[in-house]
C-alpha cells in the first residue's frame, strides 16, 4: 500500500463528534458510564448562539458532544431526523489544506473549505468533505497549536471527574449504508482517499437463519483508520442494518470500536457503571479452544464476562458489543482487545447476529 501515504497521509482519528438531543446530559453519561474526562467547552459563554459542545477525552480518544440551542440550528435539524449519532469523523493530518485539495480534486464533495482558527495558544487549520449519508470527514491540522482542544473552546474542569475505564484509542468505525451502496462507498474511500480494501464479507460469511449483511473493510496505509462498510443482504427477516437504516433514517456510523489492553477489567468497569452489553449464551464457550486454540486468558473468566474470542493468522482478539446507547436502536459501541490479530471477529458473526436478533425480537423489529 505504498501509494496511499503519498495520496492522503493521516496520522489517526482526531475526534468523533456526536450530534445529540442534550449535550450536557450526554457528556455526563460518557463521563459516568465510560470514564471520559472533561476537557473543553464551547457555547453561549464562548460566543456561539446556535449550539453547545462538550469535549471529553480518554487516552487517545476524543469525543465532542454537540447539542442545539435553537430549533433551526443545523444540529437540531440533524437530530430531529437521525436522533443521537455521529456527525463528524475528524482525521488528524499534517496539512488540512492539502488533504482537502487532494480529496476534492478526486471527486469528494465539499463540506467546508480550509479555515484557520487562532487564539493565544496558536492556530488550527480545518477543512471538511462529505462521505456516506450526512457524515463528514473534517481534516484537523494542529501542529501549531498548544491549547486544550482548539480555538473557540475554553477549559472545562468540573469537580466531577470519575476514573477512566481503560479505553485507549479508536480501533475502527463501522458505517451502515443502504441497499447496493457498499461498493460505491468502498470505491469512494479507495479512489478519493487512497484507502485499500483490507477484507470483505458476503452474506455467506455474515448470516443466520433469518438475517444477513455484506461488508467491506477499507483501511489507510498505517492501519490507524479502518472503516468497515455494511449494507443489508436478503434474508427471511429484517437485519440489524435494515433496522438501523429505518430508525436512523438513512446511512450513517453504526458503531465505534474502542480498544483496551485489558478487556476483562474494562468490561467489568463498564458493567458496574450501567453499560448494557449483548447477551452471549454459555453454549458459545463449549469447545471454544478447539476453534481458537490456546490463549493467555482464562476461558472461565471470559465466559463469566461474556467476552467473545476469535483468531486469525496473526493472532487473536477479544471483543464485546454494547446494546444501543440511545433511544433509537441505532448507534452502539464495541470494546476490543487485539492480541496481534488484524481481523474483525469473523468467527463471532454467528453469535453476534443471534444476540442482536434476540434484541430485535424484543423490540418487535426483526
Amino acid at each position: 500500500m505504498e501509494n496511499i501515504s503519498k495520496c492522503l497521509p493521516i496520522n489517526g482519528t482526531d475526534y468523533v463528534e456526536f450530534y445529540v438531543g442534550n449535550a450536557k446530559q450526554a457528556a455526563h453519561f460518557y463521563q459516568s458510564a465510560f470514564g471520559f474526562q472533561p476537557i473543553a467547552f464551547a457555547g453561549l459563554e464562548t460566543g456561539l448562539t446556535d449550539r453547545v459542545s462538550y469535549v471529553l477525552k480518554q487516552d487517545k480518544i476524543t469525543f465532542v458532544l454537540t447539542g442545539a440551542l435553537t430549533p433551526d440550528s443545523e444540529v437540531a435539524v440533524h437530530h430531529k431526523k437521525h436522533g443521537d449519532g455521529v456527525k463528524v469523523i475528524a482525521l488528524w493530518v499534517d496539512d488540512a489544506t492539502k488533504a482537502f485539495e487532494d480529496t476534492t480534486s478526486k471527486g469528494a464533495e465539499v463540506d467546508f473549505e480550509p479555515i484557520t482558527k487562532s487564539d493565544d495558544n496558536g492556530k488550527v487549520v480545518l477543512s471538511s468533505i462529505k462521505t456516506y449519508g450526512e457524515t463528514v470527514h473534517t481534516f484537523v491540522e494542529r501542529k501549531d497549536y498548544n491549547g486544550i482542544f482548539m480555538p473557540g473552546f475554553i477549559e472545562w474542569k468540573p469537580e466531577y471527574q470519575p476514573e477512566d475505564t481503560g479505553l485507549l484509542y479508536v480501533d475502527h468505525i463501522v458505517g451502515n449504508v443502504d441497499w447496493n451502496e457498499m461498493d460505491k462507498v468502498a470505491s469512494y474511500y479507495r479512489d478519493v482517499m487512497g484507502f485499500e480494501q483490507l477484507i470483505s464479507f458476503d452474506d455467506k460469511d455474515i448470516s443466520t437463519e433469518f438475517t444477513a449483511l455484506k461488508s467491506k473493510v477499507m483501511a489507510n496505509d498505517n492501519m490507524r483508520i479502518k472503516f468497515p462498510i455494511n449494507e443489508p443482504a436478503k434474508g427471511k427477516k429484517k437485519s440489524q442494518v435494515e433496522e438501523y437504516l429505518d430508525f436512523y433514517m438513512g446511512s450513517g456510523p453504526q458503531h465505534l470500536a474502542l480498544a483496551t489492553d485489558d478487556i476483562v477489567a474494562t468490561i467489568d468497569a463498564l458493567r458496574k457503571r450501567g453499560v448494557d452489553f449483548l447477551h452471549v449464551p454459555d453454549t458459545y464457550y463449549d469447545n471454544i479452544t478447539d476453534r481458537i486454540g490456546e490463549i493467555d486468558e482464562d476461558i472461565e473468566v471470559l465466559k463469566r464476562n461474556k467476552i467473545l474470542i476469535d483468531r486469525d493468522d496473526k493472532g487473536y482478539l477479544l471483543q464485546l458489543f454494547s446494546k444501543p446507547v440511545e433511544d433509537r436502536p441505532t448507534f452502539f459501541f464495541e470494546i476490543i482487545q487485539r492480541k496481534n490479530a488484524v481481523s474483525f471477529g469473523k468467527g463471532n458473526f454467528q453469535a453476534l447476529f443471534e444476540a442482536i436478533e434476540l434484541e430485535q425480537q424484543s423490540r418487535g423489529t426483526l
